[in-house]
């Protein structure tokens, strides 16, 4: 019997870390659904569409990961890879830089609870195979949509590290279940929707941690096109990653700084001329 071992450097870490904080986002997002479905319509067909729904995650990790490195050579996954990684990091990242800097409101997991619970309570009593519809299928739906994110990250994150770390799929898909697990644990602690926690600076976070990797496997993956096709090494190896990191990071809160002082200057302005 195979054992899996797991060597902890720069790539491994921060495989994991971006895994875990991602999937710990997606989930309080999918948690709140879950939770205005199970107190306003009932927990038997909310519990039955979340299943359902991580069930087929679950198949589509599977079936992507092992299809997706049998067809692909590795540097055309990294250039692929990093590309769309650059493109999900520059998003997340955007909405938290305009966030922090107060030029779009911070999302409220409170208000997202109450919205839900209102649907709820107004939606018909349509019951079919013995369940509440509606439950059912805004659970499986919150669900499935919001995990996408998480299969997406675990599905690129192992693909782009599985030659440097063995079973790398499975090792972003134990960071998403720990996610998911505390999660769920803080959530019945809570007894209510994870309103208190920081989202913003997890997505701020995240934002960072994929444009890093996105930079780092996208330039990797340009090796491609040399005859070889073999993937480019950056100097230093993986130890690149944490130079990486620190100028998405001083980029980053630069952005902030100078939208703040223009948001202060133009709120100025407006206020003398008033």
């Amino acid at each position: 019997m195979e054992i899996m071992m797991f060597t902890f450097d720069p790539s491994t870490v921060g495989l994991v870390t971006a895994v875990f904080v991602a999937s710990a986002i997606e989930c309080i997002e999918a948690f709140t659904i879950v939770l205005a479905m199970g107190l306003t319509r009932g927990w038997k067909s909310t519990i039955v569409g979340s299943v359902l729904a991580l069930v087929v995650l679950g198949l589509v990790v599977a079936i992507a990961g092992v299809s997706l490195r049998t067809v692909i050579s590795q540097s055309l996954i990294k250039l692929i890879v990093g590309s769309l990684l650059l493109v999900f990091g520059l998003q997340w990242l955007r909405k938290s830089i305009l966030r922090s800097s107060g030029l779009k409101e911070m999302h409220d997991q409170a208000s997202i609870f109450q919205r839900e619970q209102e649907d709820a309570r107004k939606a018909g009593e349509e019951k079919r195979f013995g369940l509440d519809w509606f439950a059912f299928v805004v659970s499986f739906k919150g669900v499935f949509l919001e995990g996408l994110e998480v299969v997406f990250i675990v599905i690129t994150f192992g693909l782009s590290t599985s030659a440097k770390t063995p079973h790398s799929i499975v090792l972003a898909s134990m960071g998403a279940l720990a996610a998911s697990i505390v999660v769920f644990i803080a959530g019945i602690i809570a007894k209510g929707p994870l309103s208190s926690v920081p989202e913003n600076m997890l997505k701020f976070a995240v934002g960072v941690l994929l444009c890093t990797f996105g930079t780092f496997w996208g330039t990797e993956g340009l090796g491609f096109f040399e005859p070889t096709q073999a993937s480019l090494e950056w100097p230093g190896n993986d130890w690149a990653l944490l130079l990486i990191l620190v100028s998405w990071v001083v980029m980053s809160i630069a952005c902030v700084n100078l939208l703040q002082k223009a948001t202060k200057k133009r709120m100025g302005a407006t206020g003398s001329a008033a």
